[in-house]
């Protein structure tokens, strides 16, 4: 874990009064936002040093590979989480991307599940496999699946810690030990509980990956992604990182991806994003707990409407994973909440009449979105395939924001009433 003397402060203040990684010259308390693309050095040693990473603390020198900024929100992303390192990238699937193109390899394969967001879908199932990287797809429910789907070439299991819609929930600390008998990174996908609610490492988490556009950037203001390193896997298992070089302050996969991949690739987080996003951690644990308060009285709110076919939400009792959910994230299980009605045309009659809730993607925005995830999110995937996805046409996913509840339940309620 990374040192921290804030280590035995709260959440939020361990956030809001973490100190700069480097001293700010005229004692700003906010890091000031470096739009530069370049750094000066006062001499050609200096810089040939910079370059060669021969300096004691690595100086900035181009804003694609580090930036001031960038690095005071890794600094408080870092102190968050405890991880050994962190990496901030331009979205959410960079940090999926960037953290495979890392790692596998022709010929390796990736054990997960079929419930995942769609891009993260065809990005294991399409966009890795032209490179050689086989996806096995496995019910993760059933632990001696995962088991057998595991070989000499898994270079990875990957899940979402809450799947998006389907809001199932993996048991990560049952998982962990079949991994780590059999050598086996655990990668995450943490976008929808943030650290005041769980702990990856205490899971057994290996490598998280984050959407900072959710949670972490305070009111949908800006897109970014995060890659976790928690320094806990030995890297010597993965046929591609096993000769790869390690420090003493980066693994061979936090090594392979700050040296090679992410500057090859190039999905830089921006400057102005990562400010934005900074300011946005300092509010994160407030915003969670109303957020996720308010999803809870909302999804019991639905629970008892005579139109609702099936309410899912981790913290209800009909929810299969609520026993998982209370152990990972202290009965608290965030602000995704989903709900069926009888068909999708029943969906669309119900949104169009919505006056408060917005018709809009993404998740955990100041504002409630709601989405019909079929014709959107997985629209353009054939039928056969949103089976195999586990995608149903009359299911729709909500993201509770800061409105006030009451408002809310109004909203649906004169909106279920077009339903008869």
């Amino acid at each position: 874990m990374a040192k921290n003397d804030s280590r035995n402060k709260g959440f939020s203040t361990r956030i809001i009064n973490e100190k700069f990684k480097r001293k700010d010259a005229h004692g700003a308390i906010a890091m000031p936002i470096y739009r530069n693309a370049a750094f000066e050095f006062p001499d050609s040693e200096s810089i040939a040093n910079a370059f060669q990473y021969k300096e004691e603390i690595a100086s900035h020198t181009y804003t694609r590979i580090t930036n001031p900024t960038v690095e005071n929100l890794e600094h408080k992303i870092q102190a968050a989480s405890g991880a050994e390192n962190v990496m901030m990238v331009a979205s959410g699937m960079a940090a999926i991307s960037n953290t495979f193109l890392s790692l596998a390899y022709a010929g390796s394969n990736i054990v997960t599940s079929p419930h995942l967001f769609g891009n993260t879908f065809s990005l294991f199932k399409f966009t890795l496999a032209a490179f050689g990287v086989e996806v096995r797809f496995v019910n993760t429910d059933d632990l001696e699946e995962i088991a057998s789907a595991i070989d000499e070439n898994t270079c990875a299991f990957f899940c979402e810690l809450i799947t998006n819609p389907h809001l199932e929930i993996a048991d990560l600390p049952e998982i962990s030990k079949i991994l780590k008998a059999r050598n086996v990174p655990m990668i995450v996908d943490t976008t929808v509980i943030p650290w005041c609610a769980f702990d990856p490492r205490k899971a057994g988490v290996d490598i998280e990956v984050v959407s900072t556009t959710k949670y972490i950037s305070g009111g949908a203001t800006t897109i970014g992604g995060a890659i976790l390193d928690y320094g806990t896997f030995d890297w010597a298992h993965n046929k591609r990182l096993k000769t790869v070089s390690k420090t003493a302050t980066m693994s061979q996969f936090s090594f392979k991806l700050k040296r090679e991949i992410a500057r090859n690739i190039g999905a830089a987080m921006d400057p102005e994003t990562a400010s934005l996003q900074a300011l946005g951690m300092e509010t994160l644990q407030l915003r969670y707990e109303k957020m996720s308060s308010s999803a809870y009285q909302l999804a019991q709110f639905l629970s008892d409407q005579k139109e609702i076919v099936k309410v899912g939400y981790p913290k209800l009792e009909s929810s299969k994973y609520k026993s998982i959910s209370d152990n990972l994230f202290y009965g608290n299980p965030g602000a995704m909440l989903t709900f069926s009605l009888e068909s999708r045309e029943a969906c669309y009659k119900f949104m169009d009449k919505l006056q408060i809730i917005r018709r809009a993607t993404n998740l955990f925005d100041n504002k409630t979105l709601i989405i019909h995830p079929e014709s959107t999110i997985y629209g353009t995937f054939s039928p056969e395939m949103k089976t195999v996805m586990g995608i149903e046409p009359n299911l729709m996913r909500l993201s509770v924001g800061l409105e006030d509840v009451s408002d809310l339940q109004g909203d649906i309620e004169q909106a279920l009433a077009i339903l008869g």
